[in-house]
């Protein structure tokens, strides 16, 4: 088991984008969202996972994450998941000893852009650099699996 330590965060301005040493697309579905846990199925490139998380609010939960082949998660996603599905274009910044991971959501849920930052202990510090925004990470509306239901196309101002 493994514990998944983020911290989720707006973005204050789109500085950011001069720091990404690289991007990955990201298209992934829901099979289940319980008020226990959410399983899932991304595909990126040419690899494919299922991810198993608790659904414990806040800055850190369990996660579980098996690679699978890329032929059975396509036909999870268009069979079984929950739609619409999620696709994002993840972006990865250094700083310091940290990654961030920067969201930029497309489909439903385009016009959202979300950073994340993992952590390895629950009391480790870490810079926010100055592009970044209001932290969200108890905010159930940013959750993935939340997007899905209700994505933010339909958010109100």
């Amino acid at each position: 088991m493994a514990l998944e330590i983020e911290h989720k965060f707006l973005l204050a301005n789109d500085d950011w984008r001069d720091e990404v040493s690289h991007s990955v697309h990201y298209k992934q579905g829901y099979l289940s969202s319980q008020p226990t846990s959410s399983v899932r199925v991304r595909i990126s490139d040419s690899q494919a996972w299922l991810n198993i998380k608790s659904a414990t609010i806040g800055n850190h939960r369990q996660e579980f994450e098996y690679e699978i082949p890329v032929s059975d998660a396509n036909t999870i996603l268009d069979d079984l998941c929950h739609k619409p599905l999620i696709e994002k274009m993840r972006h990865f910044v250094q700083r310091d000893r940290h990654i961030w991971e920067i969201d930029e959501f497309m489909g439903d849920n385009a016009g959202l852009i979300v950073a994340e930052i993992e952590l390895s202990e629950l009391e480790e510090a870490f810079a926010k650099p100055s592009w970044i925004g209001a932290e969200v990470t108890a905010d159930l509306r940013y959750y993935n699996n939340n997007l899905v239901k209700h994505p933010f196309k339909d958010w109100l101002d």
